[in-house]
């Protein structure tokens, strides 16, 4: 499954960089997330924009004061 860590990417790209991960994957696939906060925004704005999100699946852990794991998993559209 992806993983990203975008912790080391302008946060101004962030966003555009995930969502070309996430369209790459295929119906079933995960991509995870590191961050440095929680990606509620992300999570808003996924659950808003891209059909293939499956909001149920969504989770998310704090692994360290600026360490955020979430996962987005993804289904068929």
């Amino acid at each position: 499954m992806p993983r990203l860590d975008v912790r080391d990417i302008p946060p101004v790209n962030r966003h555009d960089r995930i969502h070309e991960e996430f369209d790459g994957m295929d119906p079933g696939e995960t991509l995870t997330i590191v961050n440095d906060h929680e990606p509620k925004p992300l999570y808003y704005e996924m659950a808003a924009e891209v059909p293939a999100f499956d909001e149920e699946g969504y989770e998310v852990r704090r692994d360290a004061p600026d360490e955020f794991v979430a996962k987005f998993p993804k289904v068929e559209a």
